[in-house]
């Protein structure tokens, strides 16, 4: 689990410090998709992060995962560095992106083995989580059947089973139920709320606001690189003056709460 990184009754798990990504467009134009962003995330905690198309929620999870290096700014995920010290932070994180492709030949059970190979586990250790895991997500009937025939959610299930393979501390979910029916979404939901009763720490990029809402310890709103707001709901709602998430979505959205 993941060590202290100060002294207060809270347990930092993810310390982000004026983040900054600027990439160059073909036209030779800066474009600050992460501009100056600063937050903390608690060991136990779940923390939404809402925001528009283009509003910087995927680069800056992939900020913290290693997948892109920061222009400027740090981040440290139970206290590494994730630009001086990116094997360790790989090896504490779950990412889960809806960019991330597997393999159609492969079962599930394939698939999650591998992993678990590549974060060097016996054996022994490998078969015992892979049959928890598969256990947890419902996943026992899909476990021999190869990826290419599996539905989109079956398929979402197998991506976060391989996140969690090496039981990492902290858990890194961009839109994890986008695009998915209603059953799916339950059951990854369900799963997001059982690991954070075991003391894991997971960032979520969600889209739904009902599901920011119900799941969320605390949410941060980014729009054009920034974060505008961060809270807890009734946190947020209080500050904006408004009765819901989305209503108060917008209102940081239009810049008043600037």
């Amino acid at each position: 689990m993941c060590e202290p990184m100060d002294k207060s009754e809270r347990t930092t798990a993810v310390e982000v410090c004026s983040l900054c990504k600027v990439f160059t467009d073909p036209k030779r134009e800066e474009i600050r998709a992460v501009d100056g962003i600063s937050f903390e995330c608690y060991q136990g905690e779940i923390f939404g992060i809402l925001g528009p198309n283009g509003a910087g929620k995927t680069t800056l999870l992939r900020l913290i995962a290693t997948i892109l290096a920061p222009t400027s700014g740090s981040a440290r995920v139970c206290g590494y560095d994730v630009v001086n010290e990116p094997d360790k932070v790989k090896r504490t994180i779950g990412f889960l992106s809806g960019s991330t492709k597997l393999y159609a030949r492969l079962t599930p059970l394939e698939t999650v083995r591998y992993f678990g190979r590549l974060y060097g586990m016996e054996k022994s250790l490998i078969k015992k989580r892979s049959r928890e895991i598969f256990e947890v997500l419902g996943m026992e009937t899909i476990r021999d059947r190869q990826l290419g025939k599996l539905s989109t959610g079956e398929k979402q299930k197998v991506s976060i089973a391989r996140s969690l393979i090496h039981d990492p501390p902290v858990l890194i979910l961009d839109e994890p139920t986008a695009g998915l029916d209603i059953v799916s979404s339950k059951a990854i939901i369900n799963f997001i709320r059982s690991a954070r009763q075991e003391s894991k720490t997971i960032i979520l990029s969600t889209h739904y606001m009902t599901e920011a809402e119900e799941m969320c310890d605390r949410i941060g709103l980014i729009n054009r690189g920034r974060l505008t707001a961060m809270g807890t709901t009734d946190e947020l709602l209080s500050a904006s003056g408004t009765s819901s998430l989305t209503e108060a979505f917008f209102h940081y959205l239009s810049g008043n709460g600037e």
